[in-house]
Protein backbone atom coordinates (compact mmCIF):
# COMPACT_ATOMS: atom_id res chain seq x y z
CA UNK A 1 0.00 0.00 0.00
CA UNK A 2 1.28 3.76 -0.78
CA UNK A 3 0.41 6.41 1.55
CA UNK A 4 -3.14 7.29 2.59
CA UNK A 5 -2.66 10.53 0.91
CA UNK A 6 -0.99 9.65 -2.08
CA UNK A 7 -3.76 6.79 -2.79
CA UNK A 8 -6.94 9.47 -1.81
CA UNK A 9 -5.54 11.52 -4.78
CA UNK A 10 -4.97 8.80 -7.44
CA UNK A 11 -8.80 7.42 -6.18
CA UNK A 12 -10.11 11.00 -6.65
CA UNK A 13 -8.58 11.96 -9.93
CA UNK A 14 -11.76 12.82 -12.45
CA UNK A 15 -14.39 11.07 -9.72
CA UNK A 16 -17.25 13.21 -10.00
CA UNK A 17 -18.60 12.66 -6.16
CA UNK A 18 -16.81 10.37 -3.04
CA UNK A 19 -19.64 9.55 -0.32
CA UNK A 20 -18.08 9.94 1.96
CA UNK A 21 -14.42 10.52 1.86
CA UNK A 22 -14.31 10.00 5.25
CA UNK A 23 -14.84 6.40 5.40
CA UNK A 24 -12.87 5.99 2.31
CA UNK A 25 -9.89 7.19 4.48
CA UNK A 26 -11.05 5.10 7.32
CA UNK A 27 -11.14 2.08 5.07
CA UNK A 28 -7.54 2.77 3.98
CA UNK A 29 -6.35 2.84 7.10
CA UNK A 30 -7.16 -0.73 7.97
CA UNK A 31 -4.60 -2.16 6.37
CA UNK A 32 -6.76 -4.65 4.19
CA UNK A 33 -7.14 -5.02 0.50
CA UNK A 34 -10.51 -3.27 0.39
CA UNK A 35 -12.96 -5.24 -2.21
CA UNK A 36 -13.77 -2.81 -5.12
CA UNK A 37 -16.72 -3.24 -7.16
CA UNK A 38 -18.33 -2.48 -10.27
CA UNK A 39 -21.14 -3.80 -12.09
CA UNK A 40 -21.85 -3.45 -16.20
CA UNK A 41 -24.96 -4.90 -17.71
CA UNK A 42 -24.01 -7.14 -21.06
CA UNK A 43 -26.17 -4.33 -23.18
CA UNK A 44 -23.87 -4.47 -25.99
CA UNK A 45 -20.81 -6.99 -27.00
CA UNK A 46 -18.53 -3.94 -27.97
CA UNK A 47 -16.86 -1.81 -25.74
CA UNK A 48 -15.94 1.80 -26.03
CA UNK A 49 -13.05 4.33 -24.59
CA UNK A 50 -16.08 5.60 -22.62
CA UNK A 51 -16.66 2.39 -20.36
CA UNK A 52 -13.26 2.34 -20.02
CA UNK A 53 -13.16 4.92 -17.34
CA UNK A 54 -14.74 2.79 -14.97
CA UNK A 55 -12.37 -0.08 -15.83
CA UNK A 56 -9.21 2.78 -15.18
CA UNK A 57 -10.09 3.67 -12.14
CA UNK A 58 -11.11 0.00 -11.10
CA UNK A 59 -7.18 -0.72 -12.64
CA UNK A 60 -6.10 1.68 -10.36
CA UNK A 61 -7.51 0.46 -6.86
CA UNK A 62 -5.48 -2.43 -8.11
CA UNK A 63 -2.42 -0.54 -8.55
CA UNK A 64 -2.84 0.47 -4.83
CA UNK A 65 -3.02 -2.92 -4.18
CA UNK A 66 -7.03 -3.69 -3.67
CA UNK A 67 -9.36 -6.51 -5.22
CA UNK A 68 -11.27 -5.37 -7.83
CA UNK A 69 -14.92 -7.13 -8.92
CA UNK A 70 -15.57 -7.02 -12.29
CA UNK A 71 -19.73 -8.00 -11.84
CA UNK A 72 -21.51 -8.97 -14.86
CA UNK A 73 -25.10 -8.28 -14.33
CA UNK A 74 -26.59 -11.19 -16.24
CA UNK A 75 -29.91 -11.47 -13.83
CA UNK A 76 -30.08 -7.54 -13.93
CA UNK A 77 -29.28 -7.38 -18.27
CA UNK A 78 -32.75 -9.82 -18.15
CA UNK A 79 -34.77 -6.79 -16.37
CA UNK A 80 -33.32 -3.83 -18.39
CA UNK A 81 -31.86 -1.02 -16.69
CA UNK A 82 -33.98 1.82 -16.91
CA UNK A 83 -31.38 4.67 -16.09
CA UNK A 84 -31.89 7.11 -18.64
CA UNK A 85 -34.92 5.96 -20.28
CA UNK A 86 -38.22 7.78 -21.15
CA UNK A 87 -39.42 4.05 -22.15
CA UNK A 88 -39.57 0.60 -20.48
CA UNK A 89 -36.50 -0.77 -21.82
CA UNK A 90 -36.11 -4.16 -23.51
CA UNK A 91 -34.84 -7.27 -21.59
CA UNK A 92 -32.21 -9.28 -23.05
CA UNK A 93 -32.76 -12.73 -23.41
CA UNK A 94 -30.54 -15.20 -22.00
CA UNK A 95 -28.66 -16.33 -25.43
CA UNK A 96 -28.25 -12.16 -25.82
CA UNK A 97 -26.48 -12.09 -22.32
CA UNK A 98 -24.11 -14.75 -22.20
CA UNK A 99 -22.87 -13.64 -25.78
CA UNK A 100 -22.21 -10.75 -24.52
CA UNK A 101 -20.84 -11.42 -21.36
CA UNK A 102 -17.76 -13.73 -23.16
CA UNK A 103 -17.26 -10.57 -25.61
CA UNK A 104 -16.72 -8.21 -21.84
CA UNK A 105 -14.41 -10.30 -20.45
CA UNK A 106 -12.04 -10.60 -23.34
CA UNK A 107 -12.44 -7.06 -23.67
CA UNK A 108 -11.92 -5.99 -20.03
CA UNK A 109 -8.37 -7.33 -19.19
CA UNK A 110 -6.55 -5.24 -22.01
CA UNK A 111 -7.03 -2.42 -18.49
CA UNK A 112 -7.75 -4.74 -15.49
CA UNK A 113 -4.89 -7.10 -14.13
CA UNK A 114 -6.77 -11.23 -14.72
CA UNK A 115 -4.72 -11.93 -11.42
CA UNK A 116 -6.55 -9.54 -9.33
CA UNK A 117 -9.67 -9.12 -11.18
CA UNK A 118 -12.59 -11.47 -9.52
CA UNK A 119 -15.15 -12.21 -12.29
CA UNK A 120 -18.47 -12.87 -10.88
CA UNK A 121 -22.56 -13.01 -12.18
CA UNK A 122 -25.16 -11.65 -10.23
CA UNK A 123 -27.09 -14.63 -11.21
CA UNK A 124 -25.12 -16.60 -9.11
CA UNK A 125 -27.38 -15.50 -6.15
CA UNK A 126 -30.27 -14.17 -7.99
CA UNK A 127 -31.29 -17.33 -9.40
CA UNK A 128 -31.50 -19.20 -6.48
CA UNK A 129 -33.68 -16.22 -4.49
CA UNK A 130 -37.16 -17.79 -3.77
CA UNK A 131 -40.20 -15.54 -4.99
CA UNK A 132 -40.31 -14.99 -0.96
CA UNK A 133 -36.67 -13.57 -0.67
CA UNK A 134 -37.63 -11.05 -3.97
CA UNK A 135 -40.85 -10.15 -2.44
CA UNK A 136 -38.76 -9.13 1.08
CA UNK A 137 -36.32 -7.33 -0.54
CA UNK A 138 -38.82 -5.49 -2.46
CA UNK A 139 -40.15 -4.25 0.86
CA UNK A 140 -36.57 -2.45 1.87
CA UNK A 141 -37.87 0.43 -0.13
CA UNK A 142 -41.09 2.67 -0.95
CA UNK A 143 -42.58 3.56 -4.05
CA UNK A 144 -42.70 7.56 -2.69
CA UNK A 145 -38.70 7.10 -2.62
CA UNK A 146 -38.28 5.45 -5.65
CA UNK A 147 -40.09 8.22 -7.73
CA UNK A 148 -37.16 10.46 -6.53
CA UNK A 149 -34.97 8.87 -8.85
CA UNK A 150 -34.76 11.33 -11.86
CA UNK A 151 -35.92 9.82 -14.68
CA UNK A 152 -39.02 7.81 -13.08
CA UNK A 153 -39.60 10.93 -11.56
CA UNK A 154 -39.69 12.42 -15.50
CA UNK A 155 -42.14 9.62 -16.42
CA UNK A 156 -44.49 9.68 -13.96
CA UNK A 157 -44.91 13.15 -14.35
CA UNK A 158 -45.33 12.93 -18.14
CA UNK A 159 -47.65 10.04 -17.45
CA UNK A 160 -45.37 7.59 -19.29
CA UNK A 161 -45.87 4.44 -18.33
CA UNK A 162 -43.51 2.79 -15.40
CA UNK A 163 -43.15 -1.12 -15.52
CA UNK A 164 -42.98 -2.79 -11.81
CA UNK A 165 -40.35 -4.46 -12.70
CA UNK A 166 -37.96 -1.44 -13.38
CA UNK A 167 -38.29 -0.48 -9.36
CA UNK A 168 -36.82 -3.72 -8.96
CA UNK A 169 -33.83 -2.59 -11.15
CA UNK A 170 -31.72 -0.41 -8.30
CA UNK A 171 -33.21 -2.84 -5.43
CA UNK A 172 -31.52 -5.70 -7.09
CA UNK A 173 -28.16 -4.06 -7.98
CA UNK A 174 -28.46 -2.67 -4.83
CA UNK A 175 -28.02 -6.20 -2.66
CA UNK A 176 -25.23 -7.08 -5.37
CA UNK A 177 -23.31 -5.34 -2.97
CA UNK A 178 -24.92 -7.19 -0.01
CA UNK A 179 -23.88 -10.20 -2.10
CA UNK A 180 -20.67 -9.71 -2.67
CA UNK A 181 -19.82 -7.41 1.15
CA UNK A 182 -18.94 -4.41 -1.19
CA UNK A 183 -16.65 -1.61 0.68
CA UNK A 184 -16.42 0.63 -2.46
CA UNK A 185 -19.11 1.10 -5.78
CA UNK A 186 -18.30 2.61 -8.71
CA UNK A 187 -20.27 3.97 -11.52
CA UNK A 188 -21.33 6.74 -13.70
CA UNK A 189 -23.06 10.23 -12.02
CA UNK A 190 -25.97 8.60 -13.52
CA UNK A 191 -25.81 5.51 -11.30
CA UNK A 192 -26.05 7.21 -8.23
CA UNK A 193 -29.55 6.61 -6.96
CA UNK A 194 -29.01 2.87 -7.63
CA UNK A 195 -25.16 2.84 -5.69
CA UNK A 196 -26.39 4.72 -2.92
CA UNK A 197 -29.42 1.79 -2.77
CA UNK A 198 -26.41 -0.40 -1.93
CA UNK A 199 -25.38 1.88 1.26
CA UNK A 200 -28.67 1.64 2.30
CA UNK A 201 -29.27 -2.41 1.87
CA UNK A 202 -25.90 -2.81 3.39
CA UNK A 203 -26.69 -1.25 6.72
CA UNK A 204 -29.95 -3.37 6.64
CA UNK A 205 -27.99 -6.56 6.46
CA UNK A 206 -25.63 -5.38 9.46
CA UNK A 207 -22.73 -5.01 6.76
CA UNK A 208 -20.64 -1.34 7.10
CA UNK A 209 -22.21 0.45 4.05
CA UNK A 210 -20.01 0.91 1.01
CA UNK A 211 -18.52 3.79 -0.33
CA UNK A 212 -19.57 5.09 -3.58
CA UNK A 213 -17.43 6.61 -5.71
CA UNK A 214 -18.98 8.14 -9.41
CA UNK A 215 -17.09 9.07 -11.99
CA UNK A 216 -18.32 11.41 -14.90
CA UNK A 217 -19.74 10.46 -18.65
CA UNK A 218 -16.95 10.52 -20.80
CA UNK A 219 -17.76 12.75 -23.69
CA UNK A 220 -17.56 11.89 -26.94
CA UNK A 221 -15.25 12.83 -30.26
CA UNK A 222 -18.08 15.70 -31.07
CA UNK A 223 -16.95 17.12 -27.25
CA UNK A 224 -20.72 17.90 -26.65
CA UNK A 225 -22.94 14.33 -26.10
CA UNK A 226 -21.64 11.52 -24.44
CA UNK A 227 -20.00 8.85 -25.75
CA UNK A 228 -22.22 6.50 -27.44
CA UNK A 229 -22.42 4.28 -30.60
CA UNK A 230 -26.01 5.21 -31.73
CA UNK A 231 -24.66 8.58 -31.78
CA UNK A 232 -21.41 7.51 -34.41
CA UNK A 233 -19.07 9.63 -31.22
CA UNK A 234 -16.79 6.72 -30.31
CA UNK A 235 -13.59 5.00 -30.27
CA UNK A 236 -14.17 1.06 -29.80
CA UNK A 237 -10.91 -0.76 -27.78
CA UNK A 238 -10.85 -3.00 -30.61
CA UNK A 239 -10.55 -0.40 -33.50
CA UNK A 240 -7.65 -0.92 -35.97
CA UNK A 241 -4.81 1.48 -33.91
CA UNK A 242 -4.64 3.80 -36.89
CA UNK A 243 -8.12 4.46 -35.74
CA UNK A 244 -7.64 5.21 -32.17
CA UNK A 245 -4.89 7.61 -33.50
CA UNK A 246 -6.61 9.18 -36.33
CA UNK A 247 -9.53 9.66 -34.00
CA UNK A 248 -8.18 11.10 -30.78
CA UNK A 249 -6.23 13.03 -32.71
CA UNK A 250 -9.55 15.27 -34.18
CA UNK A 251 -10.70 16.08 -30.11
CA UNK A 252 -10.85 19.62 -29.38
CA UNK A 253 -8.03 21.28 -27.19
CA UNK A 254 -10.92 21.41 -24.24
CA UNK A 255 -11.63 18.23 -24.71
CA UNK A 256 -8.24 16.73 -24.59
CA UNK A 257 -7.93 17.49 -21.20
CA UNK A 258 -10.99 16.01 -19.91
CA UNK A 259 -9.89 12.90 -22.19
CA UNK A 260 -6.44 13.02 -20.75
CA UNK A 261 -7.49 12.83 -16.44
CA UNK A 262 -10.34 10.07 -17.17
CA UNK A 263 -8.08 7.95 -19.66
CA UNK A 264 -4.41 8.19 -19.29
CA UNK A 265 -2.01 6.42 -16.87
CA UNK A 266 1.10 8.14 -18.28
CA UNK A 267 0.32 11.12 -17.28
CA UNK A 268 -0.20 12.38 -13.76
CA UNK A 269 -2.12 14.92 -12.36
CA UNK A 270 1.10 16.95 -11.33
CA UNK A 271 2.21 16.85 -14.96
CA UNK A 272 -1.01 17.85 -16.45
CA UNK A 273 -0.73 21.51 -14.62
CA UNK A 274 2.98 21.70 -16.37
CA UNK A 275 1.54 20.47 -19.90
CA UNK A 276 -1.00 23.13 -19.58
CA UNK A 277 1.45 25.95 -19.13
CA UNK A 278 3.35 25.04 -22.27
CA UNK A 279 0.70 24.87 -24.25
CA UNK A 280 -0.50 28.56 -22.87
CA UNK A 281 3.22 29.81 -23.62
CA UNK A 282 3.08 28.19 -26.78
CA UNK A 283 5.88 26.39 -25.35
CA UNK A 284 3.66 22.71 -26.45
CA UNK A 285 1.83 22.71 -29.44
CA UNK A 286 -1.77 20.83 -28.45
CA UNK A 287 -1.65 18.39 -31.41
CA UNK A 288 1.56 16.85 -29.70
CA UNK A 289 0.03 16.15 -26.74
CA UNK A 290 -3.12 14.41 -28.26
CA UNK A 291 -0.10 12.51 -30.06
CA UNK A 292 1.32 11.06 -26.56
CA UNK A 293 -2.20 10.26 -25.63
CA UNK A 294 -3.35 8.37 -28.89
CA UNK A 295 0.14 6.40 -28.53
CA UNK A 296 -0.91 5.74 -25.07
CA UNK A 297 -4.46 4.34 -25.80
CA UNK A 298 -3.61 2.32 -29.29
CA UNK A 299 -0.93 0.99 -27.04
CA UNK A 300 -2.92 -0.13 -24.27
CA UNK A 301 -5.69 -1.90 -26.20
CA UNK A 302 -3.46 -3.44 -29.13
CA UNK A 303 0.35 -2.78 -28.59
CA UNK A 304 3.64 -0.80 -28.13
CA UNK A 305 4.60 -2.19 -31.93
CA UNK A 306 1.13 -1.60 -33.27
CA UNK A 307 0.89 1.91 -31.80
CA UNK A 308 4.38 3.17 -33.21
CA UNK A 309 3.25 1.82 -36.63
CA UNK A 310 -0.32 3.66 -36.24
CA UNK A 311 2.11 7.22 -34.97
CA UNK A 312 4.38 6.37 -38.06
CA UNK A 313 1.15 6.04 -40.23
CA UNK A 314 -0.09 9.12 -39.05
CA UNK A 315 2.62 11.26 -39.60
CA UNK A 316 3.20 10.14 -43.12
CA UNK A 317 0.20 11.11 -44.24
CA UNK A 318 -0.42 14.27 -42.34
CA UNK A 319 2.71 15.65 -42.06
CA UNK A 320 4.14 14.59 -45.07
CA UNK A 321 6.88 12.63 -43.03
CA UNK A 322 7.25 8.45 -43.62
CA UNK A 323 6.51 5.79 -45.76
CA UNK A 324 2.37 5.69 -45.88
CA UNK A 325 3.08 1.79 -46.19
CA UNK A 326 3.21 1.72 -42.88
CA UNK A 327 -0.82 2.50 -42.79
CA UNK A 328 -2.82 -0.41 -42.19
CA UNK A 329 -4.31 -1.80 -45.76
CA UNK A 330 -8.18 -2.31 -45.92
CA UNK A 331 -9.51 -4.42 -49.47
CA UNK A 332 -12.50 -3.65 -51.07
CA UNK A 333 -14.31 -5.02 -52.94
CA UNK A 334 -15.14 -3.59 -56.56
CA UNK A 335 -17.79 -4.79 -59.49
CA UNK A 336 -16.18 -5.49 -62.78
CA UNK A 337 -16.81 -2.25 -64.15
CA UNK A 338 -15.10 -0.31 -60.91
CA UNK A 339 -15.87 2.14 -58.72
CA UNK A 340 -16.35 6.31 -59.49
CA UNK A 341 -14.69 8.23 -57.16
CA UNK A 342 -17.65 9.13 -55.03
CA UNK A 343 -18.37 5.75 -54.45
CA UNK A 344 -15.10 4.57 -53.59
CA UNK A 345 -14.62 7.08 -50.90
CA UNK A 346 -18.17 6.26 -48.99
CA UNK A 347 -17.57 2.31 -49.37
CA UNK A 348 -13.67 3.60 -47.64
CA UNK A 349 -15.81 4.87 -44.67
CA UNK A 350 -14.24 8.35 -45.63
CA UNK A 351 -17.75 10.32 -46.51
CA UNK A 352 -20.87 9.13 -44.81
CA UNK A 353 -22.63 9.33 -48.60
CA UNK A 354 -21.86 9.42 -52.40
CA UNK A 355 -23.60 13.84 -52.37
CA UNK A 356 -21.25 14.36 -49.34
CA UNK A 357 -17.98 13.28 -51.38
CA UNK A 358 -18.78 15.02 -54.65
CA UNK A 359 -19.31 17.97 -51.95
CA UNK A 360 -15.90 17.38 -50.66
CA UNK A 361 -14.37 16.91 -53.84
CA UNK A 362 -15.75 20.08 -55.15
CA UNK A 363 -14.31 21.94 -52.13
CA UNK A 364 -10.78 20.13 -53.15
CA UNK A 365 -10.73 18.76 -49.88
CA UNK A 366 -10.02 14.76 -51.44
CA UNK A 367 -6.73 13.31 -52.11
CA UNK A 368 -4.86 10.19 -53.46
CA UNK A 369 -1.63 9.48 -52.96
CA UNK A 370 -1.03 13.06 -51.29
CA UNK A 371 -2.67 15.01 -55.32
CA UNK A 372 -5.62 16.99 -54.94
CA UNK A 373 -8.26 15.13 -57.36
CA UNK A 374 -11.56 17.00 -58.00
CA UNK A 375 -12.81 14.52 -60.65
CA UNK A 376 -16.09 12.64 -59.08
CA UNK A 377 -16.15 10.77 -62.53
CA UNK A 378 -12.67 8.74 -62.62
CA UNK A 379 -13.04 4.84 -62.02
CA UNK A 380 -11.10 3.14 -60.05
CA UNK A 381 -10.70 -0.60 -60.57
CA UNK A 382 -9.83 -3.90 -59.61
CA UNK A 383 -5.54 -3.66 -58.79
CA UNK A 384 -6.03 -0.09 -57.68
CA UNK A 385 -3.76 0.13 -54.18
CA UNK A 386 -3.34 3.99 -52.80
CA UNK A 387 -3.97 6.24 -49.34
CA UNK A 388 -7.41 8.17 -50.15
CA UNK A 389 -7.90 11.03 -47.75
CA UNK A 390 -10.63 13.51 -47.09
CA UNK A 391 -9.17 16.96 -45.52
CA UNK A 392 -6.37 16.68 -43.69
CA UNK A 393 -7.18 14.28 -40.96
CA UNK A 394 -9.66 11.23 -42.44
CA UNK A 395 -7.77 8.72 -44.66
CA UNK A 396 -7.32 4.99 -45.47
CA UNK A 397 -4.92 2.83 -47.41
CA UNK A 398 -6.86 0.38 -49.36
CA UNK A 399 -6.48 -1.87 -52.38
CA UNK A 400 -9.62 -2.91 -54.73
CA UNK A 401 -10.08 -6.31 -55.62
CA UNK A 402 -12.30 -7.71 -57.63
CA UNK A 403 -15.99 -9.38 -56.87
Amino acid sequence: MTDIQSALDLIGRGAEEIIKREELEARLKLGRPLRIKAGFDPTAPDLHIGHTVLLNKMRQFQDLGHQVIFLIGDFTGMIGDPTGKNVTRKPLSREDVEANAVTYTEQVFKVLDARHTEVRFNSEWFGVMSASDMIKLAGQHTVARMLERDDFSKRYAAQQSISIHEFLYPLVQGYDSVALRADVELGGTDQKFNLLMGRGLQEHYGQPPQVVLTMPLLEGLDGVAKMSKSLGNTIGINEPAIDIVTKTLKIGDELMWRWIELLSFDITLAEIETLKSDIASGQLNPRDLKLRLARELAARFHDAAAAEQAIAGWNAVVRGQGDTSQLPLSEIVVPAEGLRLAALLTASGLTTSNSEANRKLKESAVRIDAEVVVDGQRVFSAGFEGVIQVGKRNFSRVRLVAA
